[in-house]
């Protein structure tokens, strides 16, 4: 059974047994409460990870404020489907809770994010299959060695104008325009973008739009000049998709089914082309004592490599740094680096140590990728906590729980703006693809029959848009797939800019949403900014 729960109706909930509409923003209020259900009727139960739980009382204690009742107005959900989800999650023998980008980019993201882990643990769906399982990928830093504690990595140091915490070394994108206008010791006075469109995906656009347009030097990485790269002083170009190799590393770290698969380049780089590693290397080089030499800079990475993978206490027992070298002598670049990531991995062969073990000449081999398999229950090996146990209540993240209770009371804005996606689009980089660019007006505002109604809007009319920090005017559309007082526009728009070189994306150009989106209204914890339930007006705009 397949239960999508959504302020649209998307087309996954078109698919799904069942669609429950909920209030933008008041995700993290409807799964607390589900796990105040779980407590309340004794539900919990911890499965795989009976025994490696710390927190559990302290998280029966913090949605104790959280009953069905008390939220059911705050996320639009009654308090009987509430806890009837609930029930069905738990009795359920298979089961996950799943959110993405919906949980995460509104005001209690981090919250909301942290709340489906604790569902998918308090059921018994950690870790299980047809659960919320750990992936074992070909490659991942850190296999060839025996697993180790990690310190925490966020909030280390903070940004310099508002504060926020850094988490994995990032700041949050809403902050970046602050960080380059805000006169002061270590203002940002240059910047280098790689295959990115911050100005159509970070909010308060206009105001970055600005900030970009006083940088004292910007350096994009990129094959177009869209609505960001026009801002750069210089624009270095890589090869295109099928001109260089690929593996994709990061998808297989959250991939349901085990798989490797190298694709060669089809056609050669052109002379003069260079790939996007050997630019970075050039410019890191340049930056260095190495210099701009992406072949020396390329052979030291992978020293480092060799001693951080292997370094005095391998997991294949008698490996050395040694002999590693000396098997991968001869290959350079990511090939070299993906081989002995390959060879050290969970499914490798260990440099001979494991027969049937993956290498990079076998994946070369195996021109369809090479399945590896499922994956089973990997508690407690993949904990890397200090305690070595699951950590449910971490400060940081209940530390916000104040908030959201402040907050429960407040009243639903009377219209919310929310974003979307769209089969033929991904971010703003396919826009400018033209097998992709027909059929209908993609960017449209689409509106609820009832509302619509309400502002004297139909099909084919256009509306204004007006934020706390924007205004824009898009075509409407009226439909039954939106929950009343939410209105929703695609992300990735706005191809109006002059100076940009998007022949196809610039003959429907669409608006930029995240013209409309607050920089100032975060979700504390993490200090991104509030992409989904941005408060708006709407107005009909008479067309001349």
């Amino acid at each position: 059974k397949l239960i999508v729960v959504d302020p649209r109706r998307t087309e996954t909930a078109e698919r799904a047994a069942e669609h429950v509409f909920i209030r933008p923003g008041g995700d993290a209020f409807l799964l607390l409460s589900m796990v105040h259900v779980l407590f309340a009727e004794r539900l919990v139960r911890l499965g795989n990870a009976e025994g490696l739980v710390q927190g559990f009382e302290q998280i029966e204690s913090a949605v104790s404020g959280f009953p069905p009742e008390a939220v059911e107005a705050r996320c639009g959900v009654p308090a009987a489907t509430i806890r009837r989800l609930a029930r069905e999650l738990a009795a359920a023998q298979r089961g996950v809770v799943y959110g993405r980008l919906g949980t995460c980019t509104q005001e209690f993201g981090t919250i909301a994010g942290w709340a489906v882990e604790l569902l998918n643990i308090l059921t018994g769906h950690l870790d299980i299959a047809g659960g919320s399982i750990f992936a074992r990928p070909a490659v991942k830093l850190g296999a060839g060695r025996r697993p180790r504690s990690i310190a925490r990595r966020f909030g280390r140091w903070k940004s310099r104008v508002h504060g926020f915490p850094e988490v994995l070394g990032e700041l949050p994108g809403s902050t970046l325009a602050d960080e380059i206008l805000t006169p002061g010791e270590n203002r940002v006075r240059a910047l280098v973008t790689v295959a990115g469109n911050p100005l159509l995906a970070v909010a308060n656009a206009g105001r970055l739009e600005e900030a970009l347009g006083s940088l004292e030097f910007m350096l994009s990485i990129d094959m177009y000049v869209n609505e960001t790269t026009r801002h750069a002083h210089a624009i270095l170009p890589p090869t295109s998709p099928l001109e260089h190799a690929t593996y994709a590393w990061n998808t297989y770290q959250n991939a349901v089914e085990n798989v490797a698969k190298y694709s060669p380049v089809v056609f050669g780089k052109p002379a003069g082309a260079q790939h996007e590693w050997e630019i970075l290397a050039s410019l890191a080089g340049a930056l260095s004592d190495v210099g701009p030499d992406a072949a020396a800079l390329d052979a030291q990475f992978f020293e480092q490599l060799l001693k951080q993978e292997i370094g005095d206490d391998p997991r294949w027992d008698g490996l050395t740094i040694d002999e590693a070298r000396a098997a991968l002598a001869g290959q350079s670049g990511p090939e070299r680096l993906l081989d002995l990531c390959l060879r050290l991995g969970a499914w490798g062969d260990g440099f001979g140590r494991s027969a049937e073990g993956l290498t990079f000449a076998r994946l070369v081999a195996e021109p369809h990728g090479h399945v590896l398999g499922p994956s089973g229950p990997r508690l407690p090996e993949v904990l890397r906590t200090p305690s070595n146990k699951i950590e449910l209540a971490p400060e940081h993240i209940t530390a916000d729980l104040v908030r959201l209770r402040e907050t429960l009371e407040r009243p639903a804005e009377r219209l919310v703006l929310i974003g979307r996606r769209d089969v033929r689009s991904d971010n703003s980089w396919l826009h400018n693809a033209r097998s992709l660019a027909g059929g209908e007006e993609r960017c449209v505002l689409k509106i609820a029959d009832a509302d619509a109604k309400r502002f004297g809007l139909a099909t084919g009319d256009r509306a204004r848009i007006t934020s706390r920090v924007g205004s824009l005017v898009a075509p409407v559309e009226v439909t039954d797939e939106l929950m009343p007082g939410v209105v929703s526009l695609p992300h990735g728009w706005g191809h109006d800019k002059e100076g940009t070189r998007l022949s196809v994306a610039s003959q429907r150009p669409g608006v930029n949403l995240n013209a409309l989106v607050d920089s100032a209204t975060i979700d504390v914890p993490s200090g991104s900014a509030v992409m989904n339930g941005v408060p708006v007006n709407i107005e009909r705009v008479e067309v001349a």
